[in-house]
């Protein structure tokens, strides 16, 4: 329930903006700020540190609390905090028993945060451990042993991006002063039609997204409420709309950008050599096909299923080095190469985006990376020049209201963009 207190507080929508480009001149950061005052006029009494604790987990009993806080240390568990200020043994295993589907103790991660309420008397009463950003729990150490699982009060602040590549949009992003997060967001949202390896200085977009903040700090990752990238001279538009199955983002002719094979199996990373049947092969020192695509990436990057399937292999050979094949079903196979170590085994069922290893450099390969190989109709073929279908598009019943919401995306970012050379959707093929 949220604090009769907190209702007052600012609500603030903050919308970012800049425009990069090639040649590195940039607009300083413009801001536009609303703010809804407290129209209540009521003087709000000062709080001690233990009632703000107490209020923060909303416990009504907080002004006759004390507190102590701390966070949770390498192999500590709730008896290693609980057992040294009374807490018996029988309360301990109630805790860790009857009260489980609520929240099961064992998940308690080093460097969590913690409190434990006192009452005026000097005992335990309640103890409130930080599940994360959003979540707590509140443990009853009274004797009813009963848990309760709440959200911290949070707001929903709107921003507004957009920019040029320089050299990728992790480093757009982060020289200009935000989160990695809204990058990772973006390449989860165009995983399955941009390959990010390939992005080029030029490439243009802007970004309309959401993102929740709890105590002042954000939490969780943005959320991405409309997008347009541009790449290569085409552009990409993306909108959120849920038709009845959850949220999920669409192009403007209404087909979703999710497909049945992401375009890369690493994120972040670079293409060091490609489908080539004619490629000078650098171990061997002789020309020999090369009939996959290596992305470069950092030692230990995790490497991905690019569609649902089967694990039909789990193995090593001297030249694959530590590798992994996925059956996707009977027209496409993909395997993956040179991992430092392997996360599946043969018979495992995988989900797009599942972790299956991590890059390495294992068999024939000078350096960290993935060569990543596709079969279509048992003929290896090079994956970047494969077209795959969409997942649902819009269904006719929803046209309507789809064509609403995107009109009403577009409209946003037209407001909100400051530079009319930026108006990316005229340039949609």
């Amino acid at each position: 329930m949220r604090s009769p207190l907190l209702t007052c507080l600012p609500v603030l929508l903050i919308v970012c903006s800049w425009i990069g480009c090639s040649g590195g001149a940039s607009k300083n950061t413009a801001f536009a700020v609303l703010e809804v005052a407290n129209k209540s006029g009521l003087k709000q009494a000062s709080l001690t540190p233990a009632q703000e604790q107490a209020k923060r987990f909303g416990l009504d009993d907080s002004l006759q609390l004390t507190v102590e806080s701390g966070k949770v240390k390498k192999g500590q568990s709730l008896s290693h905090i609980l057992s040294p200020v009374g807490v018996s043994a029988q309360q301990l295993h109630q805790i860790a028993t009857k009260q489980k589907e609520t929240y099961d103790v064992r998940r308690m991660k080093e460097g969590h945060d913690w409190s434990l309420f006192f009452t005026k008397d000097g005992a335990p009463k309640h103890f409130a451990y930080t599940i994360n950003a959003k979540e707590y729990v509140v443990f009853d150490l009274t004797g009813g042993g009963q848990t309760r699982r709440g959200h911290f009060p949070s707001e929903t602040r709107r921003g507004y991006v957009e920019g040029a590549v320089q050299s990728s949009l992790y480093q757009v992003l982060e020289d200009q002063g935000h989160s990695t997060t809204l990058a990772l967001a973006m390449a989860q949202l165009y995983a399955w039609t941009i390959d990010f390896s390939r992005i080029q200085a030029g490439d243009r977009f802007r970004i309309l997204y959401d993102r929740d903040w709890v105590n002042g700090k954000a939490a969780g990752m943005p959320r991405i409420m409309a997008a347009e990238f541009v790449h290569r001279g085409r552009n990409y538009p993306a909108y959120l709309f849920d038709q009845g199955e959850g949220p999920d983002h669409f192009d403007d002719t209404g087909a979703s950008l999710k497909k049945a094979f992401l375009k890369a199996p690493v994120e972040f990373s670079r293409i060091s050599s490609k489908f080539n049947k004619k490629r000078f092969h650098p171990v061997l020192k002789k020309v020999k096909a090369h009939l996959g695509t290596d992305y470069a990436a950092p030692h230990g990057t995790p490497i991905v299923a690019v569609g649902d399937g089967v694990v039909t292999k789990a193995s090593y050979t001297k030249g694959n080095g530590k590798y992994v094949k996925v059956r996707h079903n009977s027209t496409y196979t993909t395997q993956y190469l040179h991992m430092s170590r392997r996360n599946v085994k043969q018979g495992q069922a995988v989900r797009q985006g599942d972790v299956i290893g991590y890059v390495g450099s294992t068999g024939l390969a000078t350096g960290p990376h993935v060569c990543f190989r596709f079969w279509k109709n048992g003929q290896q073929v090079d994956h970047l020049r494969e077209e795959f279908p969409p997942s649902t598009p819009i269904r006719d019943a929803q046209k309507g209201d789809f064509d609403h919401a995107v009109a009403r995306w577009i409209e946003a970012m037209a407001r909100l963009d400051v530079n009319t050379e930026l108006q990316l959707a005229a340039q949609t093929p």
